[in-house]
C-alpha cells in the first residue's frame, strides 16, 4: 500500500434542483497530484458527459477532488472519493479518517438510474415508472458495484456489498454475504455471512453461513474485530472478539468479549477443574479452536495444531 496521504480523482457528481450534493462517481483516481495534461484529458472526458436527467430532477456535473486521508470528511464529494479509494484497493480499512462521513451523505432514493431526492421520487413516481426506473433503496451509502467492479471478485447479490466495501481479488460474497464499508477481506476468502463496519478478514479463511462479525458501530466500542488468515467462523456463528491466524469457532457458538471460556487444555485448577477467563483475554491469538461442551454447556477452547481452512482453489481463482 501506498505511503502517500492525498488521493484525488476526477469524474461526475450528481446534483439535485435544489443544489444537494447526491453522490461524486470517480473513474480516475490516485494518490498525490494527477499530471496536468492527463487530468485535462480526464476533465475533457467526463465533462463532456455531463447532463441532464429530468425524469430524476438532477443534473450529472464534472468533479475534481483532493482530499487529505487523515482529515476529517468535509464535503460529499470528499467522502464518496475516499469510500473509492477503499474499494478500489487504494486504501485498507482503518486506514483513513473516516470522521464526520454521516453528515456529509445525504439519504437517497437509490433507483436504476441513479441517485435522487427520496421527495422527489414520491413526485415523480409516474413519470419513473414510464420509464421503467424502480426505487431500489433508501439509504446514505450505495452499493459497491454501481460505482466499482472490483477485479477478480464474485458477489451474488449487488444490494449485500456496500461502497467502501475492501474486496481483494480471489473474494466471493455468497448471496447471504454482506460487507460494510470501511470493511472487507486481504486475500481469497469465502464470504457467506456479515462483515460489519470496520472488520477485516484475512486471505484464506471463511464466513460461514449466517455468520456474523461484531463492528466498532452499534455497540460504541473502540475495539477493532478482525479474523486473520485460514480461519473458519462456523455456520450462524458469531463473534466480538478478534481471531488469529487458523482459527476456528464452532457453528452456533457466539463469542463476545465477555464471555466465560473455560480452557480445555489448560492446567487443572485446586478444585480439579480447569481454568476460565474471559475471552477478550485470547483476543487475537492464533491457532485456537472454540466450541460449546455439549453436556455442561460451557464454552471451551484450546490450543490447536496445523493449519485452519483450506478454500477451493478453482472457486476462488
Amino acid at each position: 500500500m501506498s505511503t502517500e496521504r492525498t488521493v484525488w480523482g476526477i469524474g461526475l457528481s450528481t446534483i439535485a434542483a435544489d443544489g444537494t450534493v447526491l453522490d461524486a462517481w470517480y473513474p480516475e483516481l490516485g494518490f498525490g497530484e494527477p499530471d496536468a495534461g492527463d487530468a485535462a484529458t480526464a476533465a475533457d472526458t467526463w465533462g463532456a458527459l455531463a447532463d441532464i436527467d429530468e425524469r430524476r430532477a438532477v443534473r450529472t456535473e464534472l468533479v475534481q477532488t483532493s482530499v487529505d486521508l487523515d482529515a476529517a470528511v468535509a464535503s460529499t464529494a470528499d467522502a464518496y472519493l475516499r469510500l473509492q479509494a477503499l474499494s478500489r484497493l487504494l486504501v485498507r480499512p482503518n486506514e483513513l479518517n473516516l470522521d464526520g462521513i454521516f453528515g456529509h451523505l445525504p439519504n437517497n432514493a437509490w433507483t436504476s438510474a441513479g441517485p435522487m431526492l427520496p421527495a422527489e421520487a414520491e413526485r415523480l413516481r409516474p413519470l419513473l415508472q414510464s420509464h421503467g426506473l424502480q426505487v431500489q433503496g433508501l439509504d446514505k451509502f450505495p452499493r459497491l458495484t454501481d460505482y466499482v467492479l472490483p477485479e477478480g471478485v464474485r458477489i451474488a447479490d449487488a444490494s449485500r456489498v456496500r461502497l467502501g466495501a475492501h474486496l481483494s481479488p480471489g473474494t466471493t460474497v455468497m448471496h447471504e454475504g454482506f460487507v460494510n464499508f470501511n470493511a472487507g477481506t486481504l486475500g481469497p476468502v469465502m464470504v457467506e455471512g456479515r462483515i460489519s463496519q470496520g472488520v477485516v478478514v484475512g486471505a484464506n479463511s471463511d464466513i460461514g453461513a449466517g455468520a456474523s462479525i461484531m463492528g466498532t458501530l452499534s455497540g460504541g466500542g473502540t475495539v477493532r474485530v478482525s479474523i486473520g488468515e485460514r480461519s473458519l467462523l462456523g455456520a450462524n456463528a458469531g463473534i466480538g472478539i478478534a481471531l488469529g491466524d487458523d482459527c476456528i469457532v464452532e457453528a452456533g457458538l457466539y463469542v463476545t468479549a465477555g464471555s466465560k471460556v473455560v480452557l480445555a487444555d489448560g492446567p487443572n485448577t485446586a478444585d480439579g477443574g480447569k481454568p476460565t477467563v474471559k475471552a477478550a483475554e485470547l483476543s487475537g491469538r492464533n491457532g485456537i479452536l472454540f466450541w460449546r461442551n455439549s453436556v455442561t454447556g460451557a464454552i471451551e477452547a484450546k490450543q490447536r495444531a496445523g493449519v485452519g481452512v483450506t478454500l477451493n482453489e478453482a472457486l476462488h481463482a
